[in-house]
């Protein structure tokens, strides 16, 4: 049995990772801590475990194993090398942090200290994704030209997130670095090589402090694009991914969860548009992170992932503020 201290509530989706934990038949969440006490006390209580006040006391507990981090981006570099330095394996929201400097701290301690880490990006793991990782290993869209990904919602101006996802300071950021993390990690995925510069633009429909709507241009040394886009802004907007190529296009979501293909490469695929079968997903992060602890193995394609995930964040932060293209080699590692 894995025996988890739950690092924050503040995150939308802690309770997920928490209904997560309850019903893995090797998992258990024994503690909790936030930096919100009365957050924390009110969460360690509706589960009947016990609440600490002190990080530090709840880290160097003997019967916590591990962590599952949902604290404010601006506290993940904190409380992860906390807690690797303390032995405990980490669970951790995306992004692992909001610059690639604070990423490489992380993931050093991690090495060091020998801890198993896996980080949410679970449209990785969605069925679609499989399919689609499928057919551009098969080549049947020739070279890849174009790639563009949407996710969006109207979280902003029906007034359902929470405040402070307004909040700059907290966030580092707003939909590009939280929703839009889902497309832009998918984006590098499908384009099948890393970007040399990303040029970023931002909107504020609804004048909060971070922005709300946002799209993110990436350019490969091969010359395709990769178009980003997020939103709390948007009404019936289907999360949507086009892929195009010198021989073909693969669309998805638009507006249905259909997987449909135009080929050259194929006969079945030249004359009209032909929908592929989805499979399952496979095991989610949470699932793969349970295994990596009890097989001592590592998520490396994962971990890749998210390190270039906030290399391409900041990037595009960094352009939207200074409105220009800025190339990932000018990142501070």
């Amino acid at each position: 049995m894995i025996r988890i201290g739950k690092i924050s509530y503040w995150h939308v989706h802690a309770w997920d990772y928490t209904k997560q934990a309850q019903e893995h038949p090797d998992a258990q969440i024994v503690a909790v801590w936030d930096e919100n006490p009365e957050r924390g006390r009110e969460a360690a209580e509706k589960q009947g475990v016990r609440f600490h006040e002190s990080l530090d006391d709840m880290l160097q507990s003997d019967d916590i194993d591990a962590v599952i981090v949902d604290a404010p981006t601006s506290m993940h570099r904190e409380v992860m090398l906390k807690a690797a330095a303390a032995g405990k394996h980490i669970f951790t929201e995306k992004v692992i942090a909001a610059t690639l400097q604070e990423v490489n701290d992380i993931i050093k301690a991690v090495k060091e200290n020998q801890v198993k880490f896996t980080v949410s990006l679970p449209r990785l793991n969605d069925g679609y994704t499989l399919a689609i990782r499928e057919v551009l290993e098969q080549g049947l869209l020739g070279t890849v030209t174009l790639v563009r990904v949407r996710l969006s919602h109207n979280g902003a101006t029906a007034g359902w997130l929470p405040e402070h996802f307004y909040s700059l300071e907290e966030c580092r950021g707003g939909a590009l670095i939280d929703l839009g993390c889902h497309p832009m990690y998918l984006t590098r995925l499908f384009l099948g090589e890393e970007a040399i510069d990303v040029q970023a633009n931002f909107g504020y429909i609804t004048g909060k402090e971070v922005e709300d709507n946002a799209v993110a241009t990436l350019s490969t040394a091969a010359g395709a694009v990769g178009v980003v886009e997020a939103g709390f802004v948007n009404n019936f907007s289907p999360f949507t991914i086009e892929i195009h190529g010198t021989d073909g296009t693969i669309l998805y979501g638009t507006p249905d969860s259909k997987l449909l293909i135009r080929s050259t490469k194929k006969e079945e695929y030249k004359d009209a548009w032909v929908e592929l079968p989805v499979p399952a997903n496979r095991a989610s992060a949470f699932e793969q992170w349970i295994s990596h602890i009890q097989e001592d193995t590592v998520a490396e394609e994962n971990i890749a992932y998210a390190v270039e995930l906030t290399k391409l964040m900041e990037a595009a932060n960094r352009s939207a503020k200074e409105h220009r293209a800025v190339r990932l080699d000018e990142l501070q590692a």
